[in-house]
This record gives C-alpha cells, sequence and structure tokens, in this order.
C-alpha cells in the first residue's frame, strides 16, 4: 500500500483517545515497515559476471528491496517534510501571530524546509519513483489544537514536529545506506533539523536537549514524540553510571521508527 494512501487511511483514527487506539494503528502502520527488508549486496564484478540464470534473479530481487527500503524511507521523509513546510508557512502569513522578535528565525526554517521538499522530490525523481503529492493537511488534528490563533500552541506543536523529524531521520538512516550520497544528504539534513529543534526548544524556555522522555512542559497528546527517550542503556552500557538518569538518558537521542513517525503525521493529516 502506498505510504500517502496509508496515512490517508489512517488519518481519521481518534489518536487522541486513548493507548489502545494508538497501539492499534501502531500495529497497522507496522506493515509497512516490512514490505521491503534490506538483502545482501553482491560484491565484484567478476562474480557479477560468472553466476547463474537463477543467481541473477536473487541479485535482481535484492536489488529491488534494496531501492523500495530507500524510496520508502524518502517518501516518509518527504511527508515529515510536506508538513513542517507548510506549517511554517501558513504561520508566517498568519497576521500578528509570530511576534516580530521571532519572524527572522522561522522564515530562516522555513527556507529550510523549502530546501529539504525540494531535494527529497528531485531525489526521489532521480532514482526512478514517483514523489508523493503533498497531503491535505489539518493543523488542528480534529480541533485538538489552535495553533494559528495561539502561539503558544505554535510553538508547541513546532517543537514536536521538529522533535519527531530529529528522531524519524536517524530512525531510516540504515534504510538509505545503499546510497551513500543519499547517505550524506539525510545526514546533513538530520543535523540541521536538530538545530531547529533546539532553537525551538529554547524559545519555549525548554532545555536545547531531552531528558529522560520528557519533552518540556508539552501537551500529553504529544507524548508519542517522546516515547523511549527515557532509555539509559546504550550498547550494554548505562549511561546513568556517572550523572544519573536524565543526563545520562540527556546524553543519546533515540530513533523514531518509521511506522510510529508516520502515526505521528498522520496525527495532521486529514
Amino acid at each position: 500500500m502506498n505510504i500517502l494512501r496509508l496515512l490517508d487511511k489512517l488519518s481519521h483514527d481518534k489518536f487522541f483517545t486513548t493507548e489502545a487506539s494508538r497501539l492499534e494503528t501502531i500495529t497497522d502502520l507496522s506493515l509497512f515497515g516490512k514490505k521491503a527488508a534490506i538483502a545482501a549486496v553482491p560484491l565484484g564484478l567478476g562474480s557479477l559476471m560468472a553466476t547463474t540464470k537463477a543467481e541473477t534473479t536473487k541479485m535482481n530481487v535484492s536489488g529491488a528491496a534494496l531501492k523500495s527500503t530507500l524510496t520508502d524511507a524518502l517518501q516518509l521523509a518527504l511527508v515529515l517534510e510536506y508538513l513542517e513546510n507548510e506549517y511554517y508557512s501558513i504561520g508566517l502569513s498568519t497576521a500578528g501571530l509570530i511576534p516580530n522578535a521571532d519572524r527572522a528565525v522561522f522564515m530562516q526554517i522555513s527556507k529550510h524546509e523549502s530546501a529539504h521538499v525540494s531535494f527529497l522530490k528531485s531525489t526521489l525523481t532521480s532514482l526512478g519513483t514517483t514523489p508523493g503529492a503533498k497531503p491535505t493537511f489539518d493543523f488542528t488534528a480534529n480541533g485538538n489544537f489552535a495553533p494559528f490563533t495561539d502561539y503558544s500552541q505554535f510553538l508547541v506543536l513546532a517543537q514536536a514536529f521538529e522533535d519527531t523529524g530529529v528522531r524519524a531521520y536517524k530512525g531510516q538512516a540504515g534504510n538509505v545506506m545503499s546510497n551513500k550520497v543519499v547517505l550524506q544528504a539525510a545526514l546533513q539534513i538530520h543535523s540541521v533539523e536538530a538545530r531547529h529543534a533546539s532553537q525551538v526548544r529554547r524559545m519555549r524556555a525548554n532545555k536545547g536537549w531531552i531528558e529522560l522522555a520528557n519533552g518540556g512542559n508539552m501537551p500529553s497528546a504529544t507524548n508519542p514524540v517522546y516515547a523511549g527517550e527515557d532509555n539509559i542503556n546504550q550498547a550494554g552500557y548505562n549511561t546513568s553510571t556517572l550523572f544519573g538518569a536524565a543526563a545520562g538518558s540527556a546524553a543519546y537521542d533515540e530513533i523514531l521508527s518509521g511506522s510510529d513517525a508516520q502515526t505521528i503525521a498522520s496525527l495532521f493529516i486529514v
């Protein structure tokens, strides 16, 4: 199922009601994340020339899986960038919403998001894949937020979107490794998204980093953005040993799975 159709199908679920509904949605979305596994890459031109027809077919399937994994990751990133790009565009065009002192920040962030959208669309096209169309967004999340009439709520969602983006890009790193050029560009975008997140967090008088699973004075509806950030074990090392759990968890950001990132994005897709 196409990612945008999948998100559209799930957009009518009641994500703000019960934890059970969210878990059911994640279960459905996990099917998308599992549909393309990374297979072994054939090594060496000599071995490629000497393969049998069956082996060649096997490698072609592997190549298709690699491409599917890569393009699915890019399509997910494009949905998230579409969301951020449109959010800031509407915010900047809403008279009286963003204070003059903050407009320069969001104007610059908006330019970055626009550039990311253009890059992802161009990259997908170069890979022979049609970029997904921009979804129709509802930034009120079915009436739960009023970001374009309340600046404090505008900042809340800006933080949630940026923190989601940072974790989502990390979560897809393994899925774009088959293309080193795309991997490098994705890492470059990831670090910029992290700068956005830190900037917006500071504008809300939060720390620039995340301690435990606490987003920092955020509504409970945004809890999925920070789920898992209380992890204090990294590659078998207890990061709380020296400075405690809060500092230990803050020293390492966690990834966000593709299915969880899609769940969060679908809250704002009509």
